[in-house]
């Protein structure tokens, strides 16, 4: 198959997305691939900066419609400035998280905004992934995982477990809607099964 350019990993906090994706821009990279490593929210001067606005302070500090701007707005400087330089490059971009973390984390869970995300999506960004990993695990181990780390970046986290629960049906019903761009990857697994199932799959 063709090599896609635009390769991003989703998936509830804690679930691994950070390692899988260094992991797999390694492999890439061995294999003699140009690969730009990224996350979201972030990736460039202004987005990340948007990001300390958005992933730290008390949960309830931002209504979720202004959630969805704030997380846009990183986005589209993120995509100016990062992804698609990279890509006109003929560069391979692997980013953590992307638009399919806010059609979950704020379309289906802080209200019934998909139609907001989607249509800010359309206006702004217009640019999906060439390829989509999800990984599903275990929504209490993962909340125990993403806590332990004590990043500072752990507002979403502190929304509790039933939140994390509500995130992975949404990334679940994602996966299923899309099952010509994502892959769905069991991630109660070792970080080295989890990575060798993923570059299986190029």
């Amino acid at each position: 198959m063709t090599t896609p350019k635009f390769i991003t990993f989703e998936g509830i906090d804690g679930s691994g997305k950070s390692t899988q994706s260094r992991l797999f821009a390694d492999h890439l990279r061995a294999q003699g691939h140009d690969v730009i490593l990224t996350r979201e929210p972030g990736g460039s001067p202004g987005a990340e900066e948007i990001r300390q606005l958005v992933l730290t302070g008390d949960p309830d500090r931002w209504s979720a419609e202004t959630e969805i701007l704030l997380f846009t707005a990183a986005r589209r400087d993120h995509l100016e400035k990062t992804i698609q330089p990279a890509l006109a490059a003929g560069k391979i971009v692997i980013c953590d998280r992307f638009a399919d973390s806010t059609r979950v984390y704020q379309g289906a869970t802080r209200g019934d905004l998909r139609t907001m995300v989607d249509s800010l999506h359309v206006l702004m960004i217009g640019r999906e992934p060439d390829l989509t990993f999800i990984i599903d695990m275990d929504p209490a181990t993962a909340l125990e995982r993403g806590l332990a780390r004590k990043s500072g970046e752990d507002r979403f986290e502190d929304f509790g477990l039933g939140f994390q629960e509500t995130l992975r049906h949404g990334f679940l019903a994602l996966a299923h809607a899309h099952p010509n761009r994502c892959v769905l990857v069991d991630g109660n697994r070792t970080p080295e099964q989890i990575a060798s199932e993923i570059a299986a799959h190029l």
